[in-house]
């Protein structure tokens, strides 16, 4: 369903659909293709992809599904992380911080 109804936004190391649900909760997809590399790599890129969505804060009430593109393979976490929380700024999708 986010595949087909969600909001695409994309950048130069991610694509992300975002779909809004109205549940307490938002919930979250990680996808790497064999194009980013061996078993290895895919799965480091989604470990960080997991480790930097978990520190940032996200509206709740939404599935959001991040595609990893060929060029993530040679990212750093902080690049990672810094792709991911500007796509969110842009969807609106990140909570106010508290002062």
């Amino acid at each position: 369903m986010v595949y087909r109804r969600g909001r695409p936004y994309r950048s130069d190391l991610l694509i992300m659909r975002a779909l809004r649900t109205n549940e307490p909760l938002s919930r979250f997809g990680f996808t790497t293709s064999k194009a980013v590399g061996n078993a290895v790599t895919r799965n480091r890129v989604r470990r960080r992809m997991r480790e930097a969505i978990g520190s940032l804060s996200i509206a709740p009430g939404w599935d959001i599904v991040f595609n990893s593109r060929v060029s993530i393979a040679h990212s750093s976490y902080a690049q990672i992380r810094e792709a991911m929380r500007a796509m969110l700024e842009r969807a609106e999708l990140l909570e106010e911080a508290v002062s």
